[in-house]
C-alpha cells in the first residue's frame, strides 16, 4: 500500500476512522468498493468485513483509518441473506456465473417438499465451499485453478444456519431467507439444497440484508456517499 499522502482537512475524519454502511451495486467486486472509497477520501487504509461475490448485492460494511482494527470483530457476526434459487438446474459457479446444465423436471416436486427440505440444513453442518470461491489452496484462489479446469479438494467446514426460510415459490424458482454463521457460502447452501431435493439447483440472486445489528436499511448507496464527500470539499 502506498505511503498515505495530506488529505484535506474535511476528510480527516475518514483518516482518523469511519465504519460505512455500503449497498454494493451489482457486479462490483467488494475490493472495487475499497478502490472507490480510497480515491474518493484520499485515504489508503480502507477495508472491508466480508466480501459479497460480484452477483450479489447488499450491505458491505467498510472500515476506514484507525476503524479497519474492527474489521474481524464485524465479520465474525452472524449475516443475513435474502436470495432466489433455480430448482432443476446446477451450474459450476452455483450461480449465473455460469451456464446452467444437468437440466431435471421439477413437475413432482411439492410446496411441502421444498419447505420440508430447509430442515436439515439447519444448525451445525458441514459445508463444502464452492470450487470458484476467493478461499486460497497453497497459497493460490481456488477461483483461479478452477478457471483452469482444475478441481482441488476442498475439506469441509463446519457452519451454522439458524434460520432457512422459504418465502415464495413459483417453481422452478424459489425465494429464501437465511441466517447464518461467518464463513457460510450461501451458494454452497442452494447447491446442497437441490441436491437434497434430487433435481439440483443454482442461485440466481443474493442479498445480504444483516450483519450483526448492522441493517441494510442504514446503509447508503456509493453515489450518495460520493456526494457527500463532494459537498464537503466544494465547502
Amino acid at each position: 500500500m502506498k505511503k498515505q499522502g495530506p488529505i484535506p482537512d474535511v476528510l480527516v475524519p475518514y483518516l482518523e476512522g469511519k465504519v460505512l454502511l455500503l449497498d454494493k451495486p451489482l457486479r462490483w467486486t467488494s475490493f472495487k468498493m475499497i478502490r472507490r472509497v480510497r480515491g474518493l477520501t484520499f485515504v489508503q487504509k480502507v477495508g472491508h468485513a466480508g466480501t459479497l461475490d460480484p452477483l450479489a448485492t447488499g450491505l458491505l460494511i467498510i472500515c476506514t483509518g484507525k476503524c479497519t482494527k474492527q474489521i474481524n470483530d464485524y465479520m465474525g457476526m452472524d449475516k443475513e441473506y435474502t436470495g432466489t434459487l433455480v430448482l432443476g438446474a446446477t451450474t459450476a459457479t452455483y450461480d449465473l456465473e455460469s451456464e446452467p446444465e444437468n437440466l431435471k423436471s421439477t413437475t413432482h416436486i411439492t410446496s411441502e417438499d421444498v419447505k420440508n427440505a430447509t430442515a436439515q440444513f439447519l444448525g451445525e453442518i458441514m459445508q463444502i465451499p464452492p470450487q470458484h470461491s476467493a478461499i486460497k489452496k497453497d497459497g493460490v484462489r481456488l477461483y483461479e485453478t478452477a478457471r483452469q479446469g482444475i478441481e482441488v479438494k476442498i475439506d469441509p467446514r463446519k457452519v451454522i444456519i439458524h434460520e432457512f426460510e422459504i418465502t415464495k415459490i413459483d417453481l422452478p424458482n424459489i425465494d429464501f431467507r437465511v441466517v447464518c454463521s461467518t464463513g457460510t457460502y450461501i451458494r454452497s447452501l442452494v447447491n446442497d439444497f437441490g441436491a437434497a431435493l434430487g433435481v439440483g439447483a443454482y442461485m440466481s440472486a443474493l442479498r445480504r440484508t444483516k450483519i450483526g445489528d448492522f441493517d441494510i436499511a442504514n446503509a447508503i448507496q456509493w453515489e450518495d456517499l460520493r456526494d457527500e464527500v463532494d459537498v464537503l470539499l466544494k465547502g
